[in-house]
């Protein structure tokens, strides 16, 4: 796995942007072997700035593929990779933690993707190549295999390529490549297909890949698309058998759909209020016209009531569509979520239907789930629900589940939809909500057999994954693998047995147990290997949903060192495995880790990323997601792990810390003030949006000095005529004379003219103004005895927040980032508070590295953000004095000067 940079040839020409930083190439390469996909991202990069400089390499992994290695090489320092078991990766990274040798990589969660991402501090001069290597199956949906890589080199390559191969030896019925990267591209990608492989190449020079002519700045952004499918000659599917191990593809066509039995179950509670709701409504309503004249169906929709259309099943006749379609539209989300009550409800429905004889014995039954959000009513605990319906649904029907939005808990919703023989899949919460939702439902609307069994000769074959499954949809493709004793078989034959209509099935299928070895031993790019990882892939998968539902604890002991065996010998990472990085001298380490969340322990996924990783706390947004910078080289030293943020944000004495995306730094200052005072946070005439906060004092000094805190922020949203005050104890919504008041102690939402207040019980509200802004405040509490502390309040704010160039305010006025240059880094009066100059706004500023404490994760003690501080109250960062930032009243507009 070591790799090395002296390929890199002339490194002059490269495009930099301001930050000095090259990328000489980008290359991404995948070969695809029978479904199995292995790729490769490389990309060679060097700092030309006259000054140490962060270079991060950040790239987008699908969920459920498996990272198997990943190398990096700093000026002839290589780092290579080896999976251990975590506990021994753990201690070995904390030894060398230990010692200042250390450091993390950064997972973070976005959809059908996880970021990967390490972030290097190299000195002038250094050339720097990062390389990731992951596998995946690729899985057949609606008649297509889709092979997905994110793309998104984030500036200007010289050598710039993505080289795709497909191996079929089914045969290619078609190979198509979608213009996903945009119409900037059309034309440059180019297919060469043949009988049984394909060659996918995009080579676009670095003027094409500019997003004008005089720009600086790269269009390529996004996800690159392989879409194709193969030949199928057998309905009984098709065997591949190859060093040992066989592979079966069952996709039979041309048959008649089975009737289904269908309940939708909606989330309408508060939290799907705006867009999301809409796009539901449009989809539900196209997806109840395509419903066939021998389905049944029925609605559930609940909040923290339970409400049924009808409390049985009906014909999918054309007027009870149309009236299911009207009892849609009218509805109105408010209120909690009471899962639990909801699916116990649709399955008490449909096991009421059977025991009384009315569903056909050849239709198929299944329940589809559409919700945002955690239960918040009724029964709160997620494994007693999942206990719950496993017990009612007793094997009968299937669950599928839809997770709408970034907060909600998607592996909740993955656990209990495989555990009742469904799927998950996490959609978008925005314009793309319905088309996406109606994808989803074509996926499992057209059910073709059930009752499937594939049985094999038992003297000849042996670990074999799953052997029986419940339903067949169209479109799709069932893979079975296993073990086979080539040495004393010539011919492998499989029979399956499965019930279609009134008919049942039997399907067989004959293959050479040499058939392949020819064919793929000729060709230089096939993966010789894909028969055994895609039967290891299989069977870990496998093995951690058969972990989720184990009945007793040792029996899931014994499937957890199964995994943990699988993991180490077919080298990948899984939540009982960690990736450890080092260099020959092992003297520098890194740790690429799963982090486990407290909830539920391990569950189904690839590779998690850092060694303090946060918890994706409910209420805290998608935005509000803290990431670690995890190394640093510099001729002298080499750093611990710091945070960064992408956040604006106030907090404790009040404390600001202003992220600079484009800079990728973290300036911090403190405000000193009187108790009383009122501070402007945002000022925005343009969108009629203000923030203000109102100091608090400490009970009484310490070293003679009074400490002041947020004791209540404003909002006022002019153009609404609404105001949202928050304090220690309450949220207040004002309307003119209306008005309505939650209080900690609770946990609900408030919404008034497209606004959203989201309150989570002695934690947190998150104000939302439809797709435009959000704000969340934190609630700090501490013992209503102590002799100097108070209550208090911290506020942070998405830089992705729509704000006018009007925007001003002690944080409004970063929304336009000001350009920074630090430099001239030296020792300070402490060893770990170097300082530096900062240039800023026409300044030059003494500023001194040091950390500050980020409470959105732990509220009692915080996380350290290291940030460069300025002095005197942020002078000379902020615009004029921060006194020129008090205004009179909560809801007051910040003075032009």
């Amino acid at each position: 796995f070591q790799r090395s940079t002296s390929d890199w040839g002339y490194v002059g020409d490269l495009v930099e942007d301001d930050d000095k930083i090259g990328l000489y190439s980008y290359k991404v390469q995948s070969t695809i072997t029978s479904r199995l996909a292995n790729t490769m991202i490389q990309a060679k990069m060097v700092n030309n700035a006259k000054r140490s400089q962060h270079i991060v390499f950040d790239v987008q992994v699908p969920k459920g593929a498996f990272i198997d290695n990943f190398t990096m090489d700093v000026n002839g320092i290589t780092f290579t990779s080896k999976i251990r078991e975590k506990a021994e990766a753990r201690k070995m990274y904390s030894q060398a933690k230990a010692k200042g040798k250390a450091a993390g990589i950064v997972r973070s969660n976005a959809l059908d993707m996880e970021n990967f991402k390490t972030e290097v501090n190299v000195p002038p001069g250094t050339r720097i190549q990062f390389e990731l290597h992951y596998h995946e199956m690729i899985r057949r949906k609606l008649s297509s295999y889709e092979h997905v890589i994110s793309v998104k080199p984030g500036r200007l390559a010289k050598h710039m390529e993505v080289d795709v191969r497909i191996i079929e030896p089914q045969g290619l019925r078609y190979v198509h490549v979608p213009n996903s990267l945009g119409d900037h591209f059309d034309g440059i990608t180019t297919i060469s297909k043949g009988e049984k492989k394909a060659h996918i190449s995009f080579k676009p020079t670095m003027a094409q890949q500019r997003k004008c002519p005089t720009c600086s700045s790269t269009a390529v952004d996004g996800n690159f698309v392989v879409q194709y499918d193969v030949n199928r000659e057998n309905t009984g599917g098709e065997l591949e058998i190859f060093n040992g191990y066989f592979i079966h593809f069952f996709a039979p066509e041309n048959l008649d759909p089975l009737p289904k039995n269908i309940l939708f179950v909606i989330d309408v509670s508060g939290s799907m209020w705006g867009l999301k709701m809409k796009q539901t409504i449009e989809a539900m309503k196209a997806i109840l016209s395509e419903l066939r004249a021998a389905d049944q169906f029925s609605l559930i929709d609940f909040n923290h009531n339970v409400r049924c259309w009808r409390d049985n099943l009906v014909s999918a006749t054309p007027a009870q569509v149309e009236d299911a379609k009207k009892y849609i539209q009218a509805i109105h989300p408010n209120g909690g979520t009471n899962i639990n009550e909801a699916l116990l409800r649709a399955t008490f429905i449909l096991n009421e239907a059977q025991n009384l004889g009315m569903l056909d014995p050849n239709s198929v039954s299944m329940i589809v789930l559409v919700s945002d959000g955690d239960p918040t009513v009724g029964e709160l605990k997620l494994t007693t629900i999942q206990k719950n319906v496993k017990q009612s649904i007793k094997d009968d029907f299937s669950l599928f589940c839809l997770g709408i939005g970034f907060d909600v808990d998607y592996d909740f919703l993955q656990r209990i939809a495989t555990d009742n023989r469904g799927m998950a899949q996490r959609i978008f919460g925005n314009q793309e909500t319905s088309a996406q939702m109606k994808n989803f439902y074509n996926q499992v609307s057209t059910p073709l057999l059930k009752k499937i069994q594939f049985n094999y000769p038992q003297e000849s074959v042996s670990d074999v994954t799953q052997s029986s499954f419940h339903n067949y949809f169209g479109g799709s493709e069932i893979v079975v693998a296993g073990k086979v004793d080539t040495e004393n078989l010539q011919h492998l034959e499989s029979i399956v047995t499965a019930t279609a209509g009134n008919a049942e099935l039997v399907m067989e299928t004959l293959r050479d147990v040499e058939e392949l070895d020819g064919f793929m031993k000729k060709d230089k790019y096939a993966d010789p290997e894909f028969t055994r990882k895609l039967w290891a892939y299989l069977t870990v998968n496998q093995m951690l949903a058969e972990r989720n539902t184990a009945p007793t604890a040792a029996l899931k002991r014994n499937i957890t060192k199964s995994i943990l065996q699988m993991s180490l010998d077919h080298h990948i990472v899984t939540p009982f495995t960690a990736m450890l990085i080092e260099n020959a001298e092992k003297d520098e380490i890194m740790l690429a880790d799963q982090p486990k969340d407290p909830r539920r322990g391990c569950c189904p996924g690839t590779l998690g990323l850092t060694p303090n990783a946060p918890n994706n706390n409910k209420g805290i947004p998608a935005w509000a997601n803290v990431t670690a910078v995890p190394v640093s080289f510099t001729p002298e030293q080499r750093s611990p792990p710091v945070s960064s943020l992408s956040i604006n944000r106030v907090d404790n004495d009040p404390h600001f810390i202003i992220h600079l995306p484009k800079s990728q730094r973290n300036i911090c200052f403190n405000i000193n003030s009187e108790p009383g005072k009122i501070l402007n946070l945002v000022s925005d005439p343009g969108t009629g949006v203000v923030v203000n906060g109102q100091l608090v004092g400490a009970k009484k000094t310490e070293n003679k000095k009074l400490n002041t805190y947020f004791g209540k922020i404003g909002f006022y949203f002019k153009n609404k005529g609404l105001k949202v005050e928050v304090t220690t104890e309450t949220i207040t919504l004002k309307d003119g004379s209306y008005g309505i008041t939650l209080r900690w102690s609770d946990t609900g939402h408030i919404i008034r003219k497209q606004l959203l207040i989201s309150v989570k019980k002695e934690s947190n509200v998150t104000i939302t103004v439809g797709e435009e802004m959000s704000f969340m405040v934190l609630l700090h509490r501490v013992w209503k005895n102590h002799p100097v502390n108070v209550d208090f309040l911290g506020i942070y704010i998405p830089p992705e927040n729509q704000l006018s160039p009007e925007a001003h305010g002690l944080i409004g006025q970063f929304a336009s980032e000001p350009e920074v240059y630090i430099h001239h880094q030296r020792p300070g009066q402490a060893p770990e508070k170097p300082q530096a100059t900062m240039e800023v706004k026409g300044n030059k500023l003494t500023v001194t590295r040091g950390l500050q404490k980020d409470y959105r994760t732990d509220r009692v003690l915080g996380t350290d953000v290291q940030c460069w501080f300025v002095h005197n109250s942020g002078k000379g960062f902020i615009d004029g004095h921060y006194k020129d930032y008090l205004v009179p009243h909560l809801y007051s507009f910040l003075k032009k000067p």
